[in-house]
């Protein structure tokens, strides 16, 4: 009985692939047999004796030896085509075995997922910051090109569902994290808008938070207050393609100085005064950047900055010490994605270069070398419609951003909707060329 259970454990991993396993064998011993009849060296005595028809008893059919040598050499070719083809059946069993043992509900195609995974793993280390919606629309284009992205979120958002669980329970803002998280998702859709749900106003105590949001908080208290393990093991349920961290696990806000010298704090606060800004500061200014994001960028072959809200999603990671200084030191190429259109209360008929000298003026720093300016532009209705609400297309003047010293990345990089903004295929098609992807 327990010589039995012992064999049992030790065959325990080959559950399933009995099959497998003896046609690889079957397949191995076929293609050394053809290996063996198609290479005569190998397998000369045994022609000799083939040759000599008296062995056989068939001498009375005078077979020429030329015509024992060709069967050879065609039955050779069998046994190593039959040998190849049973071997990557084998092959494909257990790979296909395995796949569905760590993804039940995939069902079809599970060798081109298993390839594509490996070229995925194969492809360029990348580093996407910022925050909002346009970290994420890149996200999703990134990764189809390389699962070796880290997206660097700035944490200082302290409105809606993440501003009450600041209050709530003083943890990190989790809502620009939960929509990188879902944008890398290799996950389900059901899990995935589960994630992306929020309650609506009639919900009580729960009105206007996302569920993604609780989740994270839930699993920041099952980690007893260690938000890196949260994210991580959000990061596993939702299979996400790279791994998403904040710039910093300080309690940061955002501080602006505008036009008329007014200061004003908190980013909800900075974007309802829709009050020109002169300049932007983090609360405390020396906060210590995230180690995995600071060591991400040090490592990365390709570094996005933006698009997105120019004070409130671009600039804020710029301003942890640690991060502008790695940066600075990266041999990697930088590229500021030019938001499409103007924001207003933030960027309010800012052209490109004025984006790019906004940021340069409040980090203090060059933290990119190449600009990615869009020069599409939509129909007359659609842009309409924006400046019905105060936006505007952003001038690409391409001239003045050189003359700062930058290299420029130009093109139509819209998509083809109802709406103005990027395509994200597009971006990240034009991005992947300057890692020669």
């Amino acid at each position: 009985m327990i010589k039995g259970y012992r064999l049992r454990r030790l065959l325990a991993p080959t559950i399933g692939l009995q099959k497998a396993v003896g046609l690889f064998v079957l397949g191995i011993i076929s293609l050394l047999l053809g290996l063996g009849l198609g290479f005569k060296p190998l397998v000369k005595p045994v022609s000799l004796w083939l040759a000599d028809a008296s062995h056989l008893g068939l001498e009375r059919l005078q077979i020429p030896r030329e015509r024992i040598a060709y069967a050879e050499w065609i039955l050779g070719l069998f046994f190593l085509l039959l040998g190849i083809y049973m071997t990557f059946r084998a092959v494909r069993a257990v790979v296909n075995h395995i796949v569905e043992t760590l993804s039940p509900g995939l069902t079809a195609g599970k060798i081109d997922v298993y390839v594509r995974r490996r070229q995925l793993a194969q492809g360029p280390r990348i580093v996407a910051m910022g925050g909002g919606t346009g970290l994420s629309t890149l996200l999703r284009g990134l990764k189809h090109h390389s699962s070796n992205i880290t997206a660097i979120v700035t944490v200082t958002d302290d409105g809606g569902s993440s501003g009450r669980l600041i209050q709530d329970k003083g943890m990190i803002p989790p809502g620009d994290i939960r929509n990188c998280l879902v944008a890398l998702a290799d996950a389900e859709k059901s899990m995935t808008d589960l994630f992306q749900h929020r309650f609506k106003n009639d919900s009580g105590s729960l009105s206007g938070h996302a569920i993604g949001n609780l989740l994270i908080a839930a699993l920041v208290d099952q980690a007893k207050g260690d938000f890196e393990k949260a994210i991580e093991i959000a990061s596993d349920v939702l299979a996400i393609r790279g791994r998403v961290v904040p710039a910093t696990l300080e309690h940061v806000r955002l501080r602006a100085i505008l036009e008329d010298g007014a200061e004003v704090s908190g980013e909800t606060a900075i974007v309802q005064a829709g009050r020109k800004i002169r300049r932007i500061h983090l609360d405390p200014p020396n906060c210590v950047g995230y180690r995995a994001a600071v060591e991400a960028i040090q490592e990365a072959e390709l570094i996005c900055i933006g698009p997105g809200s120019v004070y409130t999603s671009v600039i804020p990671n710029l301003l942890v010490p640690e991060i502008a200084e790695a940066l600075r030191l990266s041999k990697a190429p930088k590229v500021y994605i030019c938001n499409v259109m103007t924001q207003p209360g933030e960027s309010d008929s800012f052209t490109a270069s004025e984006h790019v000298t906004t940021i340069f003026n409040n980090t203090e720093r060059k933290v990119f070398d190449y600009v990615m300016v869009n020069t599409g532009i939509p129909n007359e209705s659609l842009l309409g419609r924006y400046r019905d609400v105060g936006q505007h297309l952003v001038e690409a003047d391409i001239d003045t951003i050189r003359a700062i010293g930058l290299r420029v990345l130009q093109g139509n990089f819209m998509s083809d909707t109802d709406f103005v903004r990027h395509d994200p295929m597009k971006v990240v098609a034009r991005l992947m060329a300057l890692v020669g992807r």
